[in-house]
């Protein structure tokens, strides 16, 4: 598989306001943590500064699995305006992993999507080579999907 992180602009160093947005997400996976139901957690800060937080829904049939991210952006469409300013997902280390650290992922291609749709200039907290940084969504999504 190709290298792409070349391609990509850099990212903007995390601010206080992200350290915090992250810290929610980590503090919401360590107390819901389930193996295979509930992996991911994600948080998300909209644009007055309120934070709302989402958790994986795994299930057996795996396709009917809910992610992190989709779980924020509906709390923060019922709960506020639904705006995004920036989001960010972490992962539980698998079983094998010696890191027990919670890890910065990236959205899947189905959140991009949604995180584009509902906020084109939200910004998301990605894996860096030595610390997390954010970049624009678009930026993730550079052909999203239109109809």
């Amino acid at each position: 598989m190709p290298d792409l992180s070349s391609e990509l602009p850099p990212g903007l160093p995390l601010d206080d306001d992200d350290r915090t947005l992250l810290a929610a997400a980590r503090d919401v996976l360590r107390r819901h943590y389930r193996p295979f139901w509930h992996m991911v957690a994600a948080a998300l800060r909209g644009r007055d500064g309120r934070i709302w937080t989402g958790l994986h829904l795994g299930t057996t049939v795996g396709r009917l699995s809910v992610c992190a991210e989709a779980i924020a952006v509906g709390r923060a469409i019922l709960e506020g305006d639904g705006s995004i300013a920036a989001v960010v997902a972490v992962r539980h280390p698998k079983p094998e992993e010696h890191d027990r650290s919670l890890a910065v992922v990236t959205p899947c291609g189905a959140c991009r999507e949604l995180i584009v749709d509902y906020d084109a200039e939200a910004l998301v907290l990605v894996p860096g080579p030595l610390a997390p940084l954010k970049l624009p969504a678009r930026v993730l999504l550079p052909l999203p999907y239109r109809r």
